[in-house]
């Protein structure tokens, strides 16, 4: 039996895989060993489980497959120590991820999906368009080779990286539960997530309580112009998704992070800093100030008002930073390696 008919082991819940362990005749106390060799030691081969029998590992390698990732290019920043990955997957297809360190720990940015089908007109994941969602297996492999590879302990995972998160729901859920169960133990409260504002996923998401930060690309303040850069607006407005958010902070007690990138020109104005104040005046909220990343495919310029921005909304009483640029030398936003990889 090749792989491909194989179960995806990592992409398995402790309740799938003690079911599946079960099925094979073993004792339940096995499938916690097993758990436990994969997500919180993060073997990446059967025979390194010294505990489990020669035999067991046999029937392991007959029935499941542990997927794995190959490093098609790594990047190192000499600014500030940030490393892009270009991580190659078992179909050929690749995808970005990005070790960041802080004074609080080092923080990973993950993609969810191969390309996306967004359309945000200033952003590089979008460009060629979605290919295909990533497995629970593939999310967890970017946090366990990333380790391997680098020898620094990820802390903190953001799922910012290329793709939509809340277009690829049941995966990240069931990442989401894999990266918090026992057997690997890190609080979604040290996780961010960000959307572009699929208003009917957010309020999925709210439901499950799972303590997520919930960071939403706004990048504009009025319906005209955000449907103009971001295309979901057509079909979510924003009355729409500001109620969407409201909920989300009221069943899960989470402040939300509003993302907003600073385009010359387009979204930097007075108008649409008082635009800004007037739709999240009074929520409890947090703004982050995002220098637009310029691809050379769109034509964006970073803003040159971003401090003046940013004085407008703080003297409105918002709560507003900007974003700390890391791996400026190594081309670090989202989408850009893998597309010079594809050409």
């Amino acid at each position: 039996m090749d792989n491909s008919e194989k179960i995806d082991i990592l992409s398995c819940s402790f309740e799938e895989l003690e079911s599946e362990i079960l099925s094979m005749g073993e004792k339940a106390f096995r499938a916690k060993q097993i758990y436990e060799w994969l997500h919180t030691r993060k073997v990446n081969d059967f025979a390194q489980m010294s505990n489990i029998s020669a035999q067991l590992k046999t029937k392991l390698n007959e029935k499941f497959c542990i997927k794995s990732l190959k490093i098609k290019k790594r990047l190192v920043s000499k600014i500030d120590n940030t490393v892009k990955y270009l991580y190659g997957l078992p179909d050929g297809e690749s995808i970005e991820t990005v070790l960041m360190e802080y004074k609080h720990g080092n923080s990973l940015c993950v993609s969810t999906q191969v390309g996306c089908r967004m359309g945000c007109r200033f952003c590089a994941s979008t460009i060629a368009g979605w290919v295909r969602n990533l497995l629970p297996s593939e999310m967890l492999l970017q946090i366990y080779e990333t380790e391997r590879d680098s020898g620094r302990r990820v802390d903190s995972v953001v799922l910012m990286g290329i793709g939509e998160p809340l277009d690829n729901f049941d995966n990240v859920i069931k990442f989401l539960k894999i990266l918090n169960s026992d057997g690997n133990g890190m609080s979604l409260r040290h996780l961010s997530l960000s959307t572009c504002g699929q208003v009917d996923k957010i309020r999925e998401l709210a439901k499950l309580r799972l303590a997520v930060t919930l960071s939403v690309s706004l990048h504009a303040a009025t319906d005209e112009k955000r449907s103009e850069i971001m295309p979901i607006n057509r079909r979510y407005p924003l009355s729409e998704l500001m109620s969407a958010c409201d909920d989300y902070f009221s069943i899960t007690g989470r402040r939300i992070s509003f993302e907003y990138s600073l385009i010359e020109g387009v979204n930097d104005t007075d108008e649409s800093a008082d635009e800004l104040i007037a739709l999240l005046r009074g929520k409890n909220c947090h703004i982050n100030l995002i220098p637009v990343n310029e691809v050379k495919e769109r034509g964006f310029k970073k803003s040159r008002s971003v401090e003046r921005f940013r004085a407008r909304l703080e003297k409105a009483g918002l709560n507003a930073t900007v974003r700390r640029t890391l791996g400026a030398d190594i081309s670090a936003a989202c989408g850009q390696l893998r597309r010079e990889f594809k050409e």
